[in-house]
């Protein structure tokens, strides 16, 4: 089963706070009779078809964010003893590197699908090793996906180029897309979805407003082309701060709804 767990965690934001109130107002979206319980992918997603286990207490302060990611990490982990599939509200991006510490044990052939302005590769930024722009160099260093492909980057710097190529991670440039043949993946799938992978047109509340991005339909249409079994997600960067008219907590619910349709209920 599906189970959702808030991580409303934002202190590695490296620009604006926010983030930590997000969970609360993607449900609060998703519940919303606005619209309806269906994915596009033709599956139901109403309550009672999923968990839902909360928010994560955490401190969400710098003097506390080894004791945050280990308790993420053990909640992560609690879960897939359950056999459950879990999906991750954040929070600031840098939730994943501890998710998916819990997930390498489990999964040793995990592919990472990852949605994004930015390939947060950075080995450091602005003094920080556990900042939300060095998640994904954290993970890969620390052998805890097969691989990385990432999808609508388009702020790509020297430094994280060659990280890149250090980790052997698959770059799509959003002047790249479409590109659904790099979807079709043999093995488990973990998606990490960054709401700033969308124009802002369409998603102003995030943090850092990168233009030139996806439109939704291009995001749902790229979700609904991965293959392989999808065992996990986080849906992050959401800034509820930066929102306008809830603009934003709608299209995040939206995209949480295929998630879950694509994962099954």
């Amino acid at each position: 089963m599906i189970t959702l767990l808030g991580i409303p965690l934002d202190v590695n934001s490296s620009y604006l706070p926010g983030p930590a109130e997000a969970p609360r107002k993607i449900r609060e979206a998703f519940h919303c009779e606005a619209s309806n319980a269906w994915s596009e992918s033709g599956i139901e997603v109403p309550v009672g078809a999923f968990a839902d286990e909360g928010d994560l207490p955490l401190r969400n302060t710098r003097e506390a964010v080894g004791e945050d990611f280990a308790e993420i990490e053990r909640a992560g982990g609690e879960l897939l003893a359950k056999a459950s599939q879990p999906i991750f509200l954040g929070g600031d991006h840098s939730i994943t590197y501890p998710v998916l510490k819990a997930f390498a044990p489990r999964y040793r052939n995990l592919t990472i699908v990852h949605f994004d302005a930015h390939p947060d590769l950075y080995d450091e930024f602005e003094g920080s090793r556990t900042s939300h722009a060095c998640p994904f160099a954290r993970i890969m260093e620390a052998g805890l996906a097969a691989r990385l492909i990432q999808f609508g980057i388009r702020t790509l710097n020297r430094h994280q180029r060659e990280q890149a190529a250090k980790f052997g991670v698959e770059i799509v440039q959003m002047r790249d897309l479409p590109a659904f043949d790099r979807l079709n993946i043999a093995g488990p799938v973990y998606i990490s979805f960054d709401m700033d992978v969308l124009d802002p047109a369409f998603a102003p509340g995030v943090s850092h407003r990168e233009p030139g991005g996806m439109s939704v339909r291009e995001a749902i249409a790229h979700l609904h082309a991965i293959e392989g079994k999808i065992v996990g997600a986080d849906l992050v960067e959401y800034n509820p701060k930066q929102d306008i008219s809830a603009l934003t907590a709608g299209v995040a619910a939206k995209i949480l709804r295929e998630i879950m349709g694509k994962t099954g209920v």
